[in-house]
This record gives structure tokens, C-alpha cells and sequence, in this order.
């Protein structure tokens, strides 16, 4: 066989395999997302200069913004359990991030100074009122970055098990750099990104990492989760190729030890290393206060709703 018919031979599997690749990636989109589970509740879109902001507000009091974990499965979803009592005695508003759930996704590089940006764009123009903040995980990094950048716009914040002062310091690497390429890349990025964001990889998170007790888990929520990593088609990626190649990381003490805002930890009992990443929160501000919740792993606004608004009722010194 001359060069040209194996070139021509070779170029038309590869062809083939990309339409393969592309038709699997076309039906995990349409079997994801096919319940349309994040279309309640019904809420509001924030114009912002990257995109639109999906976010919703209940009740009436002091305003309270709720951000949910940076993943591309999470969303506002993260708090349906306690908005409704919360907003007995707060203005709630709940926000999904760019690149999350129902806001968009745009094709760029997200970092953590993009999501500061965002925070404090979101408080000014929408919320308009210094605020109380309650936030998950890598998402409590870029609201003490906010605050630490502008101290008029949020007042006390509750941190649900912050992501470690270890992870959050990584600098992108060369190999980091590569996965983010790959990821972003038509097609076989699209379905690398698939094939590590399927629905039994999120029932195993849930599993292994969110939940302290297996039987709480709920079938919807395991598929809202699933729904909201794969919305908006190959643009669910995007934001998983910055965090894989570690553009939303950023220097957790340098913002830490200027703050003098009420900051409040709150941890699940059962992963020993969430008081640990607390602990090295509180070396480096001592004034934080840290509780912890029996039975709880990672998300106990979820699994432990009540116990979750007692100790946020107390915190936030509010009444019942």
C-alpha cells in the first residue's frame, strides 16, 4: 500500500472516530439533561460582563448570599433545603456561578480573580447592601478575596468545609496545563470530560466524600448533580479545564490576615481532615470560630438541614 492510501486510510478511521466520539458525546448531553431538573425553581439572570448569572431571592431582612461549592455539578441546588427557613429572617439570595448550572459557560479561562469579581459585581449591582455570606468548599476562597479586595461589601461569612490552604495555593504546572488543554480540546475533550463526570462517579462522591449516611442519599439529587455537569452541552468543560489546571487557585493567608470581618467555620465531623483545613484557617486568623456537626461529611446543608440552620441561626444571630 503506497504512503497516500495509508494516509487516506488512516484519516478516515480518525474521522470516523471523532463522528463516534462526537454521537457519544451528543447522547450523554441529551440522556443528562433530558429530566430538565434545574429548570425549578423559576429565578432571575444578572447580565454580568461574562455572561448571565442565573440566581433567585426570597424573604425579607438582612441580605444573606448563599454560594454553592465551585464544581460543575453543583449549583443553587446545594442550599434547597434550608432557603426556605432562612429567608424567614434574610433577604436570601442564591447564586449559580458562571460556568455552573443555569449560568453560562463560557468558552475561558476561569480564575479565582474572575470569581472575586463576579462576587463583588453581584453584591453591588443586585444585591445592593453589605451582606452576610454562607459559602462551600473552593467558594469560600474568592469571597475572602473579595473582602479582602473591598471590605464594604460583605459583612459576616460562614465557611462550610473549606477547601485545604494546600489545594487552594497550587500553581498551574506544566502537566496541569496540559490536562486543561486536552480538556478544552472539540470533541476528545468533550468526552475525557464525560467519561470523568459520569453519574456513577457522582453517586460515588456522594458516597465516599458528601454524605456521612448512604440511605440519605436521594436519587434527584444524585441526578440534579449529574444534570447540571453536563447543561449546556461541551460548555460544562470549561470551567473543569481551569480547575484541573489550576487557574482558580489562589494565596488563602495573604487574604486571610488582613480580614477583621466575623468569620465562622462549619465542618462535618465524620472526615477528620475538614477540621484539620478548618484548624489551618483559624492558625492564620484565630479569631475564626469553628463548629462541627456530628454525622456530617462534606455537605450538611443536605444531608442535615435542620442541625445545618441551628448552628447558621446562632452564628448569624438570628431568632428562630
Amino acid at each position: 500500500m503506497s504512503w497516500k492510501k495509508k494516509f487516506a486510510a488512516v484519516s478516515a478511521l480518525a474521522g470516523v472516530s471523532a463522528v463516534t466520539l462526537h454521537m457519544i458525546n451528543k447522547f450523554i448531553y441529551f440522556s443528562a439533561t433530558l429530566d430538565d431538573l434545574l429548570t425549578n425553581p423559576s429565578g432571575s439572570y444578572y447580565e454580568w460582563r461574562f455572561g448571565k448569572i442565573y440566581y433567585t431571592k426570597k424573604g425579607e431582612g438582612k441580605p444573606l448570599l448563599l454560594i454553592h461549592d465551585l464544581t460543575t455539578y453543583s449549583s443553587a441546588y446545594e442550599w434547597n433545603k434550608v432557603i426556605d427557613h432562612l429567608s424567614k429572617n434574610h433577604t436570601v439570595f442564591s447564586i449559580d456561578l458562571l460556568g455552573c448550572g443555569r449560568s453560562d459557560k463560557p468558552n475561558l479561562t476561569y480564575t479565582n480573580y474572575m470569581y472575586m469579581q463576579l462576587i463583588t459585581d453581584f453584591i453591588k449591582h443586585v444585591i445592593g447592601d453589605k451582606t452576610d455570606v454562607i459559602a462551600t468548599g473552593k467558594s469560600g476562597s474568592f469571597v475572602l478575596a473579595a473582602c479582602q479586595n473591598d471590605n464594604s461589601i460583605v459583612d459576616q461569612i460562614v465557611l462550610v468545609n473549606p477547601a485545604s490552604i494546600e489545594l487552594l495555593g497550587k500553581i498551574p504546572t506544566k502537566r496541569s496545563k496540559c490536562l486543561s488543554l486536552l480538556i478544552n480540546t472539540p470533541v476528545i475533550g468533550t468526552f475525557v470530560y464525560n467519561m470523568l463526570t459520569k453519574r456513577s462517579d457522582i453517586q460515588a462522591l456522594f458516597q465516599m466524600d458528601y454524605y456521612y449516611d448512604f440511605d440519605k442519599i436521594e436519587e434527584n439529587l444524585v441526578r440534579t448533580y449529574y444534570e447540571s455537569a453536563h447543561s449546556g452541552n461541551a460548555s460544562s468543560k470549561y470551567l473543569f479545564a481551569s480547575m484541573s489546571g489550576y487557574y482558580t487557585t489562589i494565596n488563602i493567608p495573604h487574604c486571610l490576615e488582613s480580614l477583621s470581618n466575623s468569620i465562622f467555620i462549619i465542618t462535618g465531623k465524620s472526615n477528620s481532615d475538614n477540621f484539620d483545613f478548618a484548624d489551618a484557617y483559624k492558625d492564620i486568623l484565630p479569631s475564626i470560630e469553628i463548629v462541627e456537626m456530628d454525622d456530617s461529611k462534606y455537605l450538611p446543608q443536605l444531608e442535615h438541614a435542620h442541625e445545618f440552620l441551628e448552628q447558621v441561626n446562632i452564628l448569624l444571630s438570628t431568632e428562630e
